[in-house]
């Protein structure tokens, strides 16, 4: 059990949204000063995968966006203290909530065949086989499910139903991902089974997830005295005793200075992130073949080897060839492709949400946003954002695995997919500026695991550390959300500080009867 803090600093590795929770409770619910807490971030801007940014004349990018919804207790509770950025007399959640009311979600074209709406949507596909087998998984105990790859438990039937790719995509499972995991997410977002096919029910951000939620958090921790060091790498953990008990005693930076920690000091470790090994290329060229630096999972793997029950990072780092995917973030000269869009989708932009092309062989999705997407970008100047899921595949247009592709190669692609003639193809793309993203790290979560692959928050006999982020256990809740990443933070500001309350339950949907009689009549429909 750690114990309870009276006084001393405290240190954050890592500046992700699991951090900057962490900081904003202390202040907030812990009456720590903002001067007593210490970021450290070794990239030049904190809000780890929330990022964002660039300009018109080379391109935005983002490299993913996390999906919202109303039963993510933490998140909520945390924005609703932050004043937003557009109106600083309301709070960024109620900036959400207002922003959603106004631009409310619901998909009328969620799957495109050759080019065209899907004729079976939003049918699900699934035959009696499939449901009996899904239904048998809510059923099942995680702890049986220790290591099973979700194409263990279903039939190759399944992966070719309407249900598994609107799930996939939304979600970025892959067959060979956790089964346990998949079950959590069933488990987890039940309530929002019957808008699964119009992807109704999720929250949206008014502008991309740094400018709606980073930028202000970060203002309104400055304002409050918080020292943020970027360009400051952690490399090593200095840890004295053992599993019965051990404190963090000091950090080693990668200049070679070391941070002592003193008796009354607390240590927040963000192992591991999902967007660790991350490069980019543009127009011309490709992403580099060779992975960029990791060193969230650099410093769990030397934690983790040198100290018991502090996780196994090698079974979500392991085998990247598994793990990766790549997104690409489109600046358009002008609005023509987005008009277009909303003819053949019948959705105004940024009301439709992910768009995926069934027969694409990278399974390519894109997704229109609300515009301006970025603080500043210019009117008539939209941009979208698309991935690919199965990326590792040849495309159909582009024969090579879209990690090799250039910008303009994948919207060679993307035009092939919507069966665009050359002028259109040169109308909407020729001026356009793309920047694709491979990150071979972004699903790493989702690798099978057993019992002890992520460490508890407060590791067995941890007296002043705790771990937080993606990467540590918390039951019941599901991993790639920021939800998971602000309970990970609350857990452990709770643990540590003995000055707040523990952070409010997970929401039960399983437990909910007129929510599993929803699903079940969803499931049920076909």
């Amino acid at each position: 059990m750690a114990e309870q803090v009276t006084g001393g600093r405290h240190v954050l590795v890592g500046g992700g949204i699991a951090a900057l929770a962490a900081a904003v409770l202390l202040i907030r619910d812990g009456g720590v000063p903002g001067d007593h807490i210490t970021l450290l971030e070794h990239r030049g801007v904190a809000g780890g995968s929330l990022d964002g940014g660039g300009d018109p004349q080379a391109g935005y990018l983002t490299r993913g966006g996390r999906m919202f919804e109303p039963n993510f207790v933490c998140t909520l509770d945390l924005l609703g203290s932050i004043p937003a950025p557009d109106d600083p007399g309301i709070s960024i959640r109620d900036d959400i909530l207002a922003f959603n009311r106004m631009v409310p979600g619901r998909s009328e074209c969620r799957l495109l065949r050759d080019g065209r709406r899907a004729e079976d949507w939003p049918r699900l596909g699934l035959g009696a086989e499939e449901i009996v087998a899904l239904n048998r998984l809510l059923l099942t105990s995680e702890t049986r499910l220790d290591g099973m790859r979700i194409e263990e438990w279903f039939k190759p039937a399944f992966f070719e139903t309407n249900f598994w790719i609107m799930w996939s995509t939304m979600f970025s499972f892959q067959p060979w991902h956790s089964v346990a995991e998949m079950r959590r997410y069933m488990r987890r977002f039940l309530h929002l089974f019957p808008g699964l096919a119009r992807i109704e029910g999720i929250l949206r951000t008014r502008h991309n997830q740094y400018d709606s939620i980073v930028a202000p958090m970060l203002d309104w921790l400055r304002a409050r005295g918080l020292e943020i060091r970027t360009g400051c790498r952690v490399v090593d953990v200095a840890i004295a005793g053992d599993a019965a008990a051990r404190r963090v005693t000091g950090l080693r930076l990668g200049t070679g200075e070391v941070l002592e920690v003193g008796p009354d000091d607390r240590v927040y470790l963000t192992l591991g992130s999902m967007t660790d090994a991350t490069v980019t290329g543009n127009r011309n060229a490709a992403p580099p073949a060779q992975d960029g630096p990791a060193p969230g999972f650099d410093l769990w793997k030397r934690l983790a080897a040198a100290h018991p029950g502090l996780g196994r990072p090698e079974v979500f780092a392991g085998d990247r060839s598994r793990t990766a995917w790549t997104s690409f973030s489109v600046t358009l000269e002008q609005p023509a492709f987005v008009t277009f869009m909303e003819d053949l989708t019948a959705n105004r932009t940024g009301t439709g949400g992910l768009v995926t092309f069934v027969d694409s062989g990278w399974l390519m999705s894109i997704v229109v946003f609300h515009q301006p997407h970025f603080r500043g970008q210019p009117a008539g100047r939209p941009m979208f954002w698309g991935y690919g899921l199965r990326g590792d595949r040849p495309g159909d247009a582009v024969r090579k695995p879209m990690a090799q592709a250039t910008g303009l190669e994948i919207l060679a692609e993307l035009a092939h997919q919507l069966r665009l003639g050359p002028a259109q193809h040169a109308e909407f793309f020729d001026r356009a500026e793309v920047i694709p993203c491979r990150m071979p790290l972004i699903t790493s979560q989702f690798m099978p695991r057993r019992s002890g692959d992520r460490p508890p928050v407060i590791p067995q006999g941890a007296q002043n550390f705790a771990i937080i982020g993606q990467f540590c256990e918390l039951p019941r809740d599901c991993a790639f959300t920021v939800e998971y990443s602000i309970r990970s933070a609350w857990t452990a500001v709770h643990a540590l500080t003995g000055r707040i309350p523990p952070p409010p339950p997970v929401v039960r949907s399983d437990r909910d009867p007129s929510a599993l009689l929803r699903a079940a009549r969803v499931l049920l429909s076909g």
